[in-house]
């Protein structure tokens, strides 16, 4: 790796860094404006926000700190090299993409399909893509969908009483 790359890749690392502290400033304003609504007894002197709001606020003082060191560690043109490198992240983490895409798919299907199809479909498409597509292979990833899916919920069912979602089809 060269100097240049590893100073593109440096800069990336804390532009990135700088934008989470602006997303952990902008979720603990929240958190500590809706603190401000916890109802309170006649009791507490203080109210029962009080601490949270204390929490938070310390956050928000740290968050703002970060964030004016981060902006002084970044370099003008640094922000040209991060889209290029989040992109190449991006693309060389696709697969994960696809897992987690999968897996929202998988929870939208669920109350729908049911336990044991959505189960069985989501296992099995993961195995088939993330494995190598042999008929061996497909095989195992056929019988582990199944064993994972209608074998969990037939467990549950006989062995624990405990009814996994059936699905409206």
């Amino acid at each position: 790796m060269s100097e240049s790359s590893s100073k593109t890749t440096l800069e990336a690392g804390e532009i990135a860094r700088f934008l989470s502290y602006l997303a952990i400033l902008a979720a603990s304003v929240v958190l500590f404006v809706s603190a401000g609504t916890i109802p309170s007894s006649r009791f507490e002197t203080l109210g029962a926000g009080a601490f949270p709001r204390f929490v938070y606020g310390a956050i928000c003082l740290v968050a703002v700190i970060a964030i004016a060191d981060g902006l002084r560690k970044i370099s003008r043109n640094s922000w040209a090299h991060f889209g290029a490198e989040t992109f190449a992240w991006a693309k060389r983490s696709r697969l994960v993409f696809v897992c987690l895409a999968a897996f929202a798919i998988y929870i939208v299907a669920l109350p729908i399909l049911g336990f044991s199809i959505a189960s069985f479909i989501f296992v099995l498409s993961l195995q088939i893509i993330l494995m190598p597509r042999r008929p061996v292979s497909i095989l195992v990833a056929i019988v582990v969908a199944l064993t994972f899916s209608f074998g969990l919920n037939w467990l549950f069912a006989e062995v624990f009483t405990v009814f996994l979602p059936r699905g409206v089809m």
